[in-house]
């Protein structure tokens, strides 16, 4: 009786540790989860504005190459080229 009743207790621990493992594991899973859906955003939110600086210094660029090529024209027109 005694061996039995050993048996049985854990038989009884061991499903509760892996109770208690699986909630765990799923918790840690979703706390993965949200951590993942935190950076992919961060990232996209990175590109974008990385996206942004770009834009605006190809836009800056492309308004000094047509700025520099007036100055050129009037400076031809004028004489002083």
């Amino acid at each position: 009786m005694a061996g039995e009743r050993e048996l049985r207790d854990m038989i009884v621990e061991t499903n509760r540790d892996v109770k208690w493992i699986c909630r765990t594991l799923k918790k840690m899973e979703e706390k993965d989860a949200e951590v993942e859906g935190r950076l992919r955003a961060l990232e996209n939110w990175k590109s974008e504005t990385a996206g942004e600086e770009k834009r605006e210094r190809q836009i800056a660029a492309g308004a000094g190459g047509v700025v520099g090529g007036i100055v050129a024209v009037v400076v031809k027109v004028m004489g002083w080229g």
